[in-house]
Protein backbone atom coordinates (compact mmCIF):
# COMPACT_ATOMS: atom_id res chain seq x y z
CA UNK A 1 0.00 0.00 0.00
CA UNK A 2 1.66 3.83 -1.33
CA UNK A 3 1.97 6.35 0.78
CA UNK A 4 -0.87 9.07 1.05
CA UNK A 5 -0.08 12.09 -0.68
CA UNK A 6 0.05 13.56 3.36
CA UNK A 7 2.66 10.98 4.13
CA UNK A 8 4.66 12.09 1.43
CA UNK A 9 4.43 15.66 1.91
CA UNK A 10 5.77 14.72 5.27
CA UNK A 11 8.58 12.76 4.43
CA UNK A 12 9.32 15.48 1.74
CA UNK A 13 9.69 18.25 4.33
CA UNK A 14 11.67 15.94 6.39
CA UNK A 15 14.21 15.32 3.98
CA UNK A 16 14.48 18.98 3.08
CA UNK A 17 14.94 19.70 7.05
CA UNK A 18 17.64 17.16 7.05
CA UNK A 19 19.33 18.14 3.84
CA UNK A 20 19.05 21.72 4.98
CA UNK A 21 20.94 20.72 8.50
CA UNK A 22 23.27 18.87 6.59
CA UNK A 23 24.27 22.08 4.79
CA UNK A 24 24.85 24.09 7.83
CA UNK A 25 26.72 22.01 9.48
CA UNK A 26 28.77 21.62 6.32
CA UNK A 27 29.27 25.25 6.06
CA UNK A 28 30.01 25.69 9.93
CA UNK A 29 32.86 22.93 9.47
CA UNK A 30 34.32 24.60 6.39
CA UNK A 31 34.18 28.08 7.52
CA UNK A 32 37.29 28.24 9.44
CA UNK A 33 39.58 26.39 6.53
CA UNK A 34 37.70 29.00 3.76
CA UNK A 35 40.08 31.17 1.58
CA UNK A 36 37.20 34.08 2.72
CA UNK A 37 38.09 33.25 6.14
CA UNK A 38 41.48 33.83 5.97
CA UNK A 39 41.27 37.21 3.75
CA UNK A 40 39.09 38.25 6.69
CA UNK A 41 41.46 37.84 9.65
CA UNK A 42 44.17 38.89 7.53
CA UNK A 43 42.14 42.15 7.24
CA UNK A 44 41.45 42.44 10.78
CA UNK A 45 45.20 42.12 11.49
CA UNK A 46 46.07 44.74 9.31
CA UNK A 47 43.07 47.15 9.41
CA UNK A 48 43.00 47.23 13.38
CA UNK A 49 46.69 48.60 13.86
CA UNK A 50 46.30 50.80 11.25
CA UNK A 51 42.91 52.11 12.88
CA UNK A 52 44.45 52.28 16.33
CA UNK A 53 47.01 54.78 14.79
CA UNK A 54 44.72 57.64 14.97
CA UNK A 55 45.87 57.25 18.67
CA UNK A 56 49.12 58.66 17.57
CA UNK A 57 47.89 62.21 17.17
CA UNK A 58 46.55 62.77 20.66
CA UNK A 59 49.49 61.04 22.20
CA UNK A 60 51.63 63.04 20.42
CA UNK A 61 49.53 66.11 21.92
CA UNK A 62 49.91 64.89 25.36
CA UNK A 63 53.71 63.88 24.56
CA UNK A 64 54.77 67.49 23.43
CA UNK A 65 52.82 69.49 26.49
CA UNK A 66 54.30 67.40 29.28
CA UNK A 67 58.13 68.27 27.24
CA UNK A 68 57.24 72.06 27.33
CA UNK A 69 55.64 71.74 30.86
CA UNK A 70 58.76 69.83 31.75
CA UNK A 71 61.67 72.42 30.44
CA UNK A 72 59.08 75.08 31.10
CA UNK A 73 59.86 73.67 34.82
CA UNK A 74 63.40 73.09 34.39
CA UNK A 75 64.37 76.97 33.31
CA UNK A 76 66.43 78.73 35.95
CA UNK A 77 63.67 81.87 36.08
CA UNK A 78 61.30 79.48 36.52
CA UNK A 79 63.27 77.78 39.40
CA UNK A 80 64.62 81.02 40.87
CA UNK A 81 60.94 83.09 40.64
CA UNK A 82 58.09 79.75 40.93
CA UNK A 83 55.45 82.79 41.59
CA UNK A 84 55.80 83.37 38.06
CA UNK A 85 54.51 80.03 36.64
CA UNK A 86 51.83 80.84 34.76
CA UNK A 87 53.59 83.55 32.62
CA UNK A 88 56.42 81.04 31.90
CA UNK A 89 53.62 78.58 31.19
CA UNK A 90 51.71 80.81 28.47
CA UNK A 91 54.30 80.12 25.50
CA UNK A 92 53.43 76.43 26.43
CA UNK A 93 50.08 77.02 25.95
CA UNK A 94 50.42 79.08 23.10
CA UNK A 95 51.52 76.33 21.57
CA UNK A 96 49.71 73.38 22.46
CA UNK A 97 46.85 75.61 20.65
CA UNK A 98 48.50 76.03 17.64
CA UNK A 99 49.28 72.23 17.73
CA UNK A 100 45.42 71.61 18.40
CA UNK A 101 44.43 73.79 15.49
CA UNK A 102 46.95 72.34 13.08
CA UNK A 103 45.82 69.11 13.59
CA UNK A 104 41.89 70.49 13.05
CA UNK A 105 43.34 71.74 10.13
CA UNK A 106 45.37 69.06 8.76
CA UNK A 107 42.74 66.23 10.21
CA UNK A 108 40.66 66.22 6.63
CA UNK A 109 43.89 65.93 5.26
CA UNK A 110 45.37 62.67 7.10
CA UNK A 111 42.11 61.44 7.04
CA UNK A 112 42.19 61.17 3.42
CA UNK A 113 45.49 59.20 3.45
CA UNK A 114 44.57 56.73 5.77
CA UNK A 115 41.34 56.37 4.13
CA UNK A 116 43.04 55.11 0.56
CA UNK A 117 44.87 52.82 3.08
CA UNK A 118 42.17 51.49 4.36
CA UNK A 119 40.43 51.13 1.07
CA UNK A 120 43.27 49.68 -0.65
CA UNK A 121 43.63 46.75 2.18
CA UNK A 122 39.87 46.02 1.54
CA UNK A 123 40.52 45.61 -2.06
CA UNK A 124 43.09 44.00 -2.02
CA UNK A 125 41.83 41.27 0.76
CA UNK A 126 38.15 41.77 0.37
CA UNK A 127 37.62 42.50 -3.42
CA UNK A 128 35.62 45.60 -2.07
CA UNK A 129 36.53 48.30 -5.07
CA UNK A 130 35.18 51.53 -2.94
CA UNK A 131 35.44 54.81 -5.45
CA UNK A 132 37.74 56.91 -3.46
CA UNK A 133 35.92 60.70 -3.54
CA UNK A 134 37.34 63.60 -6.01
CA UNK A 135 40.67 65.44 -5.03
CA UNK A 136 40.23 68.33 -2.77
CA UNK A 137 39.91 71.55 -5.59
CA UNK A 138 42.08 74.38 -4.65
CA UNK A 139 41.01 76.95 -7.20
CA UNK A 140 43.76 79.65 -6.03
CA UNK A 141 47.15 79.38 -4.91
CA UNK A 142 48.40 79.85 -1.21
CA UNK A 143 48.16 78.64 2.19
CA UNK A 144 45.01 80.45 2.97
CA UNK A 145 43.43 79.17 0.24
CA UNK A 146 44.22 75.60 0.70
CA UNK A 147 43.50 75.76 4.35
CA UNK A 148 39.78 76.92 3.05
CA UNK A 149 39.64 74.48 0.93
CA UNK A 150 40.82 71.62 3.63
CA UNK A 151 37.76 73.07 6.24
CA UNK A 152 35.25 72.96 3.33
CA UNK A 153 36.36 69.49 2.56
CA UNK A 154 33.38 66.91 3.18
CA UNK A 155 34.88 63.90 2.21
CA UNK A 156 37.57 64.39 3.77
CA UNK A 157 35.55 65.33 7.59
CA UNK A 158 33.36 62.03 6.55
CA UNK A 159 36.97 60.18 6.81
CA UNK A 160 37.44 61.94 9.71
CA UNK A 161 34.49 60.41 11.09
CA UNK A 162 35.15 56.68 9.80
CA UNK A 163 38.69 57.00 12.00
CA UNK A 164 36.77 57.86 15.03
CA UNK A 165 34.05 55.22 14.44
CA UNK A 166 37.02 52.78 13.58
CA UNK A 167 38.67 53.13 16.71
CA UNK A 168 36.24 50.76 18.90
CA UNK A 169 35.77 48.99 15.74
CA UNK A 170 39.57 48.37 15.70
CA UNK A 171 39.84 47.22 19.20
CA UNK A 172 36.68 44.67 18.07
CA UNK A 173 38.58 43.39 15.55
CA UNK A 174 41.94 42.66 17.35
CA UNK A 175 40.14 41.34 19.88
CA UNK A 176 38.24 38.67 17.47
CA UNK A 177 41.70 37.99 15.80
CA UNK A 178 43.95 37.64 19.18
CA UNK A 179 41.58 35.62 20.75
CA UNK A 180 38.50 34.03 19.22
CA UNK A 181 40.59 32.85 16.49
CA UNK A 182 44.48 32.61 18.10
CA UNK A 183 43.58 31.62 21.76
CA UNK A 184 41.36 29.44 20.40
CA UNK A 185 44.15 27.40 18.03
CA UNK A 186 46.25 27.68 20.90
CA UNK A 187 43.79 25.81 23.26
CA UNK A 188 43.16 23.38 20.81
CA UNK A 189 47.04 22.24 21.48
CA UNK A 190 46.89 21.90 25.44
CA UNK A 191 46.35 17.78 25.77
CA UNK A 192 49.01 17.52 23.42
CA UNK A 193 52.02 19.21 25.29
CA UNK A 194 50.08 19.22 28.55
CA UNK A 195 51.25 15.29 29.46
CA UNK A 196 54.76 15.58 28.03
CA UNK A 197 55.89 19.31 29.76
CA UNK A 198 53.56 18.36 33.20
CA UNK A 199 55.55 15.16 33.79
CA UNK A 200 56.53 16.59 37.73
CA UNK A 201 56.55 13.92 40.72
CA UNK A 202 53.50 13.32 42.68
CA UNK A 203 54.86 14.95 45.35
CA UNK A 204 55.45 18.47 43.59
CA UNK A 205 52.13 20.59 42.68
CA UNK A 206 52.11 22.72 40.41
CA UNK A 207 50.32 26.25 39.46
CA UNK A 208 47.44 25.82 37.12
CA UNK A 209 48.00 26.57 33.60
CA UNK A 210 45.74 30.02 32.10
CA UNK A 211 43.91 29.01 29.03
CA UNK A 212 42.02 32.24 27.50
CA UNK A 213 38.49 32.39 26.65
CA UNK A 214 36.03 34.93 25.13
CA UNK A 215 34.28 34.31 28.49
CA UNK A 216 37.03 34.69 30.93
CA UNK A 217 40.20 32.63 31.95
CA UNK A 218 39.84 28.24 32.51
CA UNK A 219 42.56 27.66 35.14
CA UNK A 220 43.94 24.00 33.44
CA UNK A 221 45.36 21.76 36.61
CA UNK A 222 44.77 18.62 34.83
CA UNK A 223 45.17 16.25 32.22
CA UNK A 224 41.24 16.38 32.40
CA UNK A 225 40.84 19.92 32.10
CA UNK A 226 42.99 20.03 29.00
CA UNK A 227 39.79 18.60 27.65
CA UNK A 228 37.74 21.06 28.62
CA UNK A 229 40.29 23.83 27.26
CA UNK A 230 39.92 21.50 24.12
CA UNK A 231 36.35 21.75 23.65
CA UNK A 232 36.50 25.19 24.56
CA UNK A 233 38.96 25.87 21.74
CA UNK A 234 36.57 23.95 18.94
CA UNK A 235 33.96 26.47 19.67
CA UNK A 236 35.91 29.19 19.49
CA UNK A 237 37.16 28.52 16.16
CA UNK A 238 34.43 27.39 14.93
CA UNK A 239 32.94 30.55 15.78
CA UNK A 240 35.99 32.92 14.47
CA UNK A 241 35.17 33.44 10.94
CA UNK A 242 31.46 34.48 11.74
CA UNK A 243 32.92 36.88 14.51
CA UNK A 244 35.65 38.50 12.10
CA UNK A 245 32.74 38.31 9.28
CA UNK A 246 30.22 40.58 11.45
CA UNK A 247 33.13 43.07 12.27
CA UNK A 248 34.45 42.97 8.31
CA UNK A 249 30.97 43.58 7.15
CA UNK A 250 30.10 46.32 9.02
CA UNK A 251 33.79 47.91 8.74
CA UNK A 252 32.87 47.91 4.78
CA UNK A 253 29.36 49.24 5.37
CA UNK A 254 31.10 52.34 7.14
CA UNK A 255 34.26 52.53 4.31
CA UNK A 256 30.81 52.43 1.65
CA UNK A 257 28.90 55.34 3.56
CA UNK A 258 32.57 57.33 5.12
CA UNK A 259 35.42 56.85 2.42
CA UNK A 260 33.26 56.33 -0.46
CA UNK A 261 32.69 59.56 -2.61
CA UNK A 262 29.37 60.37 -1.98
CA UNK A 263 25.67 59.80 -2.80
CA UNK A 264 25.80 62.42 -5.76
CA UNK A 265 29.31 61.57 -7.03
CA UNK A 266 28.63 57.28 -6.47
CA UNK A 267 25.39 58.27 -8.47
CA UNK A 268 27.07 60.05 -11.36
CA UNK A 269 29.84 57.46 -11.60
CA UNK A 270 27.39 54.95 -11.46
CA UNK A 271 25.62 56.43 -14.41
CA UNK A 272 28.75 56.62 -16.17
CA UNK A 273 30.30 53.47 -16.15
CA UNK A 274 26.22 52.33 -17.32
CA UNK A 275 26.47 54.37 -19.82
CA UNK A 276 29.91 53.28 -21.10
CA UNK A 277 28.89 49.51 -20.94
CA UNK A 278 25.20 50.12 -22.97
CA UNK A 279 27.80 52.16 -25.82
CA UNK A 280 30.12 48.73 -25.15
CA UNK A 281 27.21 46.25 -25.51
CA UNK A 282 25.55 48.10 -28.43
CA UNK A 283 28.71 48.14 -30.56
CA UNK A 284 29.45 44.80 -29.88
CA UNK A 285 25.80 43.88 -30.75
CA UNK A 286 26.06 45.32 -34.02
CA UNK A 287 29.35 43.93 -34.52
CA UNK A 288 28.17 40.13 -33.77
CA UNK A 289 25.04 40.97 -36.25
CA UNK A 290 27.52 42.47 -39.04
CA UNK A 291 29.79 39.41 -38.48
CA UNK A 292 26.60 36.76 -38.57
CA UNK A 293 25.06 38.67 -41.88
CA UNK A 294 29.00 38.70 -43.38
CA UNK A 295 29.83 34.86 -42.47
CA UNK A 296 26.38 33.33 -42.37
CA UNK A 297 23.72 34.42 -44.51
CA UNK A 298 25.44 36.81 -47.17
CA UNK A 299 27.43 33.70 -48.10
CA UNK A 300 24.61 31.76 -47.89
CA UNK A 301 22.60 34.38 -50.61
CA UNK A 302 25.54 34.75 -52.52
CA UNK A 303 25.28 31.04 -53.25
CA UNK A 304 21.94 30.71 -53.93
CA UNK A 305 22.28 33.12 -56.55
CA UNK A 306 25.34 31.85 -58.15
CA UNK A 307 23.09 28.37 -58.51
CA UNK A 308 20.59 29.77 -59.66
CA UNK A 309 22.53 31.58 -62.35
CA UNK A 310 24.18 28.28 -63.11
CA UNK A 311 20.29 26.94 -63.63
CA UNK A 312 19.47 29.79 -66.02
CA UNK A 313 22.63 29.05 -67.84
CA UNK A 314 21.57 25.13 -67.86
CA UNK A 315 18.52 26.12 -69.18
CA UNK A 316 19.12 28.23 -71.90
CA UNK A 317 17.48 26.81 -75.17
CA UNK A 318 20.11 28.83 -77.03
CA UNK A 319 22.95 26.83 -75.92
CA UNK A 320 21.51 23.81 -77.21
CA UNK A 321 19.54 21.21 -75.64
CA UNK A 322 19.63 21.63 -71.80
CA UNK A 323 20.70 19.64 -68.94
CA UNK A 324 18.12 19.00 -66.95
CA UNK A 325 19.71 16.92 -64.47
CA UNK A 326 22.25 19.66 -63.83
CA UNK A 327 20.02 21.99 -63.56
CA UNK A 328 17.47 20.13 -61.34
CA UNK A 329 20.46 19.40 -59.06
CA UNK A 330 21.57 23.03 -59.00
CA UNK A 331 18.15 24.10 -58.21
CA UNK A 332 17.93 21.53 -55.13
CA UNK A 333 20.99 23.02 -53.66
CA UNK A 334 19.58 26.39 -54.11
CA UNK A 335 16.68 25.63 -52.54
CA UNK A 336 18.32 24.50 -49.53
CA UNK A 337 20.69 27.22 -49.22
CA UNK A 338 17.49 29.63 -49.61
CA UNK A 339 16.39 27.43 -46.38
CA UNK A 340 19.37 27.69 -44.45
CA UNK A 341 19.74 31.47 -45.24
CA UNK A 342 16.15 31.79 -43.93
CA UNK A 343 17.15 29.93 -40.11
CA UNK A 344 20.01 31.81 -39.86
CA UNK A 345 17.87 35.18 -40.38
CA UNK A 346 15.16 33.91 -38.06
CA UNK A 347 18.03 32.96 -35.49
CA UNK A 348 19.89 36.55 -35.82
CA UNK A 349 16.66 38.05 -35.76
CA UNK A 350 15.47 35.75 -32.28
CA UNK A 351 18.76 36.40 -30.98
CA UNK A 352 18.00 40.38 -30.83
CA UNK A 353 13.88 40.06 -30.05
CA UNK A 354 12.47 36.45 -29.26
CA UNK A 355 9.36 37.05 -30.99
CA UNK A 356 8.03 34.76 -27.56
CA UNK A 357 8.75 38.01 -25.98
CA UNK A 358 5.55 39.73 -27.86
CA UNK A 359 3.05 37.08 -25.77
CA UNK A 360 4.97 38.43 -22.46
CA UNK A 361 7.82 37.68 -19.73
CA UNK A 362 5.71 34.37 -18.68
CA UNK A 363 5.14 33.06 -21.96
CA UNK A 364 8.68 33.30 -23.27
CA UNK A 365 10.22 32.09 -20.19
CA UNK A 366 7.79 29.37 -20.40
CA UNK A 367 9.31 28.76 -23.83
CA UNK A 368 13.16 28.76 -22.95
CA UNK A 369 12.26 26.20 -20.55
CA UNK A 370 10.70 23.70 -22.40
CA UNK A 371 14.02 23.58 -24.77
CA UNK A 372 16.32 23.14 -21.88
CA UNK A 373 17.81 20.00 -21.64
CA UNK A 374 17.52 20.12 -18.16
CA UNK A 375 14.47 20.12 -15.99
CA UNK A 376 13.45 23.31 -14.95
CA UNK A 377 10.41 23.63 -12.16
CA UNK A 378 9.34 27.92 -13.69
CA UNK A 379 6.85 29.91 -11.94
CA UNK A 380 5.82 33.13 -12.93
CA UNK A 381 3.88 35.63 -10.89
CA UNK A 382 3.83 38.67 -12.74
CA UNK A 383 0.86 40.92 -11.86
CA UNK A 384 2.26 43.94 -14.08
CA UNK A 385 4.15 43.76 -17.52
CA UNK A 386 7.56 45.46 -16.89
CA UNK A 387 8.84 47.25 -19.98
CA UNK A 388 10.15 45.82 -22.86
CA UNK A 389 13.63 46.95 -22.02
CA UNK A 390 13.44 45.17 -18.96
CA UNK A 391 11.44 41.80 -20.73
CA UNK A 392 14.81 42.15 -22.68
CA UNK A 393 17.25 42.04 -19.93
CA UNK A 394 15.70 39.60 -17.87
CA UNK A 395 14.90 37.05 -20.79
CA UNK A 396 18.34 37.11 -21.81
CA UNK A 397 19.77 36.72 -18.49
CA UNK A 398 17.83 33.63 -17.90
CA UNK A 399 18.97 32.19 -20.74
CA UNK A 400 22.66 32.83 -20.08
CA UNK A 401 22.08 31.18 -16.40
CA UNK A 402 20.12 27.90 -17.88
CA UNK A 403 22.98 27.54 -20.20
CA UNK A 404 25.65 27.66 -17.25
CA UNK A 405 23.85 25.68 -15.44
CA UNK A 406 23.59 22.97 -18.22
CA UNK A 407 27.30 23.28 -18.78
CA UNK A 408 28.92 24.05 -16.11
CA UNK A 409 26.66 22.63 -12.74
CA UNK A 410 26.27 19.41 -13.09
CA UNK A 411 22.67 19.84 -11.82
CA UNK A 412 19.51 17.48 -11.65
CA UNK A 413 17.13 19.92 -11.51
CA UNK A 414 16.99 23.65 -12.27
CA UNK A 415 13.86 26.26 -10.23
CA UNK A 416 13.18 29.39 -11.97
CA UNK A 417 11.28 32.01 -9.92
CA UNK A 418 9.96 35.18 -11.76
CA UNK A 419 7.88 37.44 -9.39
CA UNK A 420 6.88 41.37 -9.05
CA UNK A 421 7.70 42.80 -5.57
CA UNK A 422 6.88 46.25 -5.39
CA UNK A 423 8.53 48.24 -8.06
CA UNK A 424 11.25 45.38 -8.75
CA UNK A 425 11.03 42.41 -11.05
CA UNK A 426 12.82 39.54 -9.06
CA UNK A 427 14.42 36.63 -11.08
CA UNK A 428 15.97 33.83 -9.16
CA UNK A 429 17.64 30.76 -11.01
CA UNK A 430 18.77 28.19 -8.71
CA UNK A 431 20.11 24.44 -9.22
CA UNK A 432 21.20 21.62 -7.24
CA UNK A 433 24.49 21.10 -8.49
CA UNK A 434 28.23 21.32 -7.30
CA UNK A 435 28.39 25.07 -6.74
CA UNK A 436 31.24 27.40 -7.17
CA UNK A 437 30.13 29.66 -9.30
CA UNK A 438 31.97 33.43 -8.89
CA UNK A 439 31.82 36.35 -11.14
CA UNK A 440 35.34 36.51 -12.43
CA UNK A 441 36.26 39.24 -14.60
CA UNK A 442 35.56 38.85 -18.17
CA UNK A 443 33.21 36.19 -17.53
CA UNK A 444 29.94 35.86 -18.27
CA UNK A 445 28.36 36.20 -14.28
CA UNK A 446 30.54 39.25 -14.70
CA UNK A 447 28.82 40.56 -17.97
CA UNK A 448 25.47 39.48 -16.57
CA UNK A 449 26.11 41.91 -13.27
CA UNK A 450 27.06 44.55 -16.00
CA UNK A 451 24.38 44.46 -18.04
CA UNK A 452 21.92 44.28 -14.64
CA UNK A 453 23.58 47.63 -13.51
CA UNK A 454 22.93 49.28 -16.44
CA UNK A 455 19.48 49.60 -15.45
CA UNK A 456 20.19 50.15 -11.95
CA UNK A 457 19.67 46.08 -11.02
CA UNK A 458 21.19 44.17 -8.94
CA UNK A 459 22.64 41.07 -9.35
CA UNK A 460 23.00 38.15 -6.24
CA UNK A 461 25.34 35.02 -6.42
CA UNK A 462 25.15 32.18 -3.49
CA UNK A 463 26.92 29.53 -4.73
CA UNK A 464 28.83 27.38 -2.27
CA UNK A 465 31.26 24.67 -3.15
CA UNK A 466 29.29 21.46 -3.16
CA UNK A 467 26.38 23.59 -3.92
CA UNK A 468 23.26 24.56 -4.48
CA UNK A 469 23.50 27.58 -6.37
CA UNK A 470 21.22 30.41 -6.87
CA UNK A 471 21.39 33.65 -8.73
CA UNK A 472 18.96 36.24 -8.04
CA UNK A 473 18.69 39.17 -10.51
CA UNK A 474 16.37 42.18 -9.22
CA UNK A 475 15.64 45.07 -11.70
CA UNK A 476 13.31 47.88 -11.91
CA UNK A 477 10.07 47.71 -13.77
CA UNK A 478 9.93 50.49 -15.65
CA UNK A 479 13.46 51.59 -17.21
Amino acid sequence: MSPGPAAQSVDSHLRGGQSQLASTLGALVRAPVSGRAWRELLFCLISAPVGLAVLAFPAALIGLLLLAVHLSAGSPQYRARPSDAAGFLGPVVIIMLAAVVALVVLAPRIARGLGAAHRRVAASLLGKNILGPPAVRDRRRGPMSWMAATLRDGPGWRAVGYLAAKLPLALLEAYAACVWWGAGVANLTYPLWFAWFRNHPRNVRLSPVPALTPFGVLHVGTLSGTFVAFASGVVMVLAAPWVTRLLVVTDGWLMHGLLGPGRLVQRVADLERARAFAVDDSAAVLRRVERDLHDGAQIRLATLAMNLGMAMDKLDASTGQPDLAVARDLVSSAHRGAKDAMAELRGLARGLHPPSLDNGLADALATLASSCPLPVDLTADISRRPTPAIETIAYFCTAELLANAVKHSCANTITVRVADQGERLVVSVADDGRGGATPSDGGGLAGLAQRVGTVDGRLEIASPHGGPTRVTIELPLHA
